[in-house]
């Protein structure tokens, strides 16, 4: 909760949601400011009551973030780590280094996003005194648990990977809450998903800031009936899903000021390691619709030079 209260409470969110979602949100998030200047009148579970339920919220990238200066914690790590907009608004959890949407129903993220520049992976913070961990965060019935995970077959794949987070131990520490985590094949986790995180943390050599978005997808497949399905396996007595595939959606900022875009996607089971990362490349419109998330128009606000790489794109 307050995490949650910083973020609402926070001049630049306050404005990029009041511009998508009306003046009902926008109303509510003034609120939450003015009972935070004067003696406290309302709790948050007030406020909330007075925001009007909408379909699928969609938040504008930031408009007035506040600067960000290395080693700096809080709010305007997170400020930064979000220039690109929120890609939905659903049970969001700010932590050190990045920034994550839960998804109470499948206990794994929609989706995390984190910064990677030089000074970021850069420490001596060391993943041997990090332990995976329940997020106490979540609520019990819809967290995951390391049972879930034990003899599952599955390993517990970052979405945020800890080595992008050696410039602080706390912060590597928090990619260790299972919230950060979903069921991923061994050999993928180990092999090919291991060598596209190396590869984003290789792009901070030729690129002034690297914005990674991870996250789980469930794709449909047609059965031997012709007709298509959405089925997915589900792991522990608390029925942590497990995806059918995963993407990465990669913000590239020139020092130029220009933006690339590069979007993957890689099924959960086994991949060649050998097989070129450029055959992963899809258009990030189709994430967009399989996830139900937004990205171009958010990228859209803050820039005018976007290009979006594809398979076979230079």
């Amino acid at each position: 909760m307050k995490t949650m209260n910083r973020i609402l409470n926070s001049k630049w969110l306050v404005s990029g949601v009041s511009l998508t979602l009306g003046t009902g949100i926008g109303a509510g998030l003034v609120g939450l400011k003015k009972a935070n200047e004067s003696p406290i009148r309302e709790t948050l579970s007030d406020i909330y009551k007075r925001i009007p339920i909408i379909p699928i919220p969609n938040v504008d990238a930031a408009t007035d973030l506040s600067k960000y200066h290395t080693g700096q914690v809080g709010t305007a790590r997170a400020t930064e780590i979000m220039k690109y907009g929120f890609p939905a608004l659903t049970h969001i959890k700010n932590r050190e280094s990045y920034v994550l949407s839960y998804d109470p129903r499948n206990r794994t993220a929609h989706w995390v996003i984190e910064q990677l520049n030089i000074p970021n992976l850069t420490g001596e913070s060391d993943r041997k005194c990090s332990e995976f961990k329940e997020d106490d965060s979540v609520h019990v019935y819809h967290r995951a648990t390391n049972w879930d995970y034990k003899g599952s077959g599955f390993d517990r794949g970052h979405l945020a990977a800890a080595a992008n987070h050696k410039w602080n131990q706390k912060a590597m520490d928090e990619t260790f809450y299972l919230s950060n985590t979903a069921p991923q094949n061994p050999h993928l986790n180990q092999k090919a998903w291991n060598g596209l995180e190396k590869y984003c943390r290789s792009l901070t050599r030729h690129y002034q800031n690297v914005f990674v978005c991870t996250g789980p997808l469930y794709l449909p497949r047609t059965e031997a009936d012709g007709k298509m399905y959405v089925k997915y396996q589900v792991i522990g007595k608390n029925n942590v899903a497990v995806p059918t595939h995963f993407f990465k959606v990669v913000i590239l900022e020139k020092r130029s000021g220009e933006v690339e875009l590069r979007s993957y996607v890689m099924p959960n089971a086994p991949v060649d390691e050998n097989t070129p990362l450029e055959r992963f490349l899809v258009p990030v419109e189709s994430i967009e619709r399989a996830s139900g998330l937004l990205f171009v128009p958010n990228i859209m606000k803050r820039t005018s030079s976007l290009r979006a790489i594809t398979a076979g794109g230079k």
